[in-house]
């Protein structure tokens, strides 16, 4: 797949890519991959699926692909930290350790062009202020997997018609109440934690929901998913952040800021 508009930034952060998951977009995320050009990359957590990977071993060249992409740009100079997730917790025992030139971290934090500092984390940890009982996590995972199958069968009847790819489990996901409710709570969970460690902001993924929100002068950004969204974290050298979405097969588009007329950028 080829790139028409390589990507030229300061830092990016990209997470839950799920490799080793069947629904992970490789192929849109190997083009990314490969029009990049950026100082720092973060991966915030859930880089390989674990998980799925205990269940039923699935790993297509593909996937591998990715590992090596991730491999060369860190031996071109762009310097890759990994921050495991849930999906990936193995990987946490080896924080401050490197992998070969990545680099391993439990939580990291990161100053802006502009001199803010955000805290960069996966984000499963506010899963233990979120109160879900048994009940809801297993008839959410049994919604999930099913809004994931009618994404992947979408876009391929939409490929048969030579249509772009679209999120459609995002789009269902941001019209059920149950769902945006819990998006809300865990986004004011970080809001609130990081504000209580003095942070300018915080950079998380996990509940595969981007989002970058400027309000309050205090920054939440989401870095989404490579399951449902297929989408990135961006920041430019005068400190602008943008949230890019894979609109196409080859052309991105900055995702709106939810911004007020008293927010600050980072």
């Amino acid at each position: 797949m080829s790139v028409a508009n390589p990507i030229r930034a300061r830092t990016v952060w990209i997470s839950d890519i799920h490799l080793g998951f069947k629904d992970c977009k490789a192929d849109y995320l190997y083009s990314f991959l490969s029009s990049l050009n950026c100082d720092t990359l973060y991966l915030v957590g859930d880089i390989v699926d674990l998980w799925s990977l205990k269940k039923k071993i699935f790993w297509p060249q593909e996937h591998y692909h990715i590992l090596l992409k991730l491999y060369e740009l860190a031996d071109n100079g762009t310097r890759v930290i990994y921050i495991p997730g849930n999906h990936d917790d193995p990987l946490r025992r080896f924080d401050g350790q490197k992998f070969g030139p990545i680099e391993i971290m439990h939580e990291h934090t990161y100053q802006t062009a502009t001199g803010k500092t955000f805290w960069i984390l996966h984000g499963d940890a506010m899963d233990t202020y979120m109160q879900y009982d048994w009940i809801t996590q297993f008839t959410g995972d049994i919604a999930y997997n099913f809004l994931l199958f009618l994404n992947r069968w979408g876009n391929r009847f939409r490929r048969l018609f030579g249509m772009p790819y679209f999120s459609l489990a995002g789009q269902i996901k941001s019209n059920v109440q149950g769902a945006r409710k819990a998006i809300e709570r865990y986004k004011n969970q970080c809001i609130h934690e990081a504000r209580a460690q003095g942070y300018d902001g915080v950079i998380c993924g996990h509940i595969h929901s981007s989002d970058l929100d400027t309000r309050n002068n205090f920054t939440y950004a989401n870095t989404g998913d490579w399951i449902e969204s297929c989408t990135a974290l961006t920041e430019d050298y005068s400190g602008q952040l943008r949230l890019l979405h894979f609109a196409d097969k080859v052309e991105w588009q900055e995702t709106p800021q939810n911004t007020t007329k008293n927010s600050a950028a980072a």
